[in-house]
């Protein structure tokens, strides 16, 4: 019982996952895919986000029925 078990045995593939991933900086290159995507990620969809949101804003109405509000309001 008391030993090694199964489950305690490294997996060679894990390992050399999770040296690439320590060390990504050092095998990125910048690739047109990878700007294309870096350009999406960072200014297409924050910018449009935030354009959607100023666009939007005030035009609705989040308050719900309280008590006492008629229902000829809504």
């Amino acid at each position: 019982m008391a030993g090694p078990s199964k489950s305690m045995i490294l997996d060679p593939a894990l390992q050399k996952y999770y040296e690439v991933n320590a060390n990504r900086y050092k095998y990125f290159r910048w690739t047109p895919r990878n700007a294309w995507f870096s350009f999406i990620f960072m200014a297409v969809i924050p910018g449009s986000l935030t354009y959607l949101t100023y666009k939007t804003e005030g035009k609705v109405d989040f308050r719900g029925k309280r008590r006492g509000d008629t229902l000829s309001e809504w």
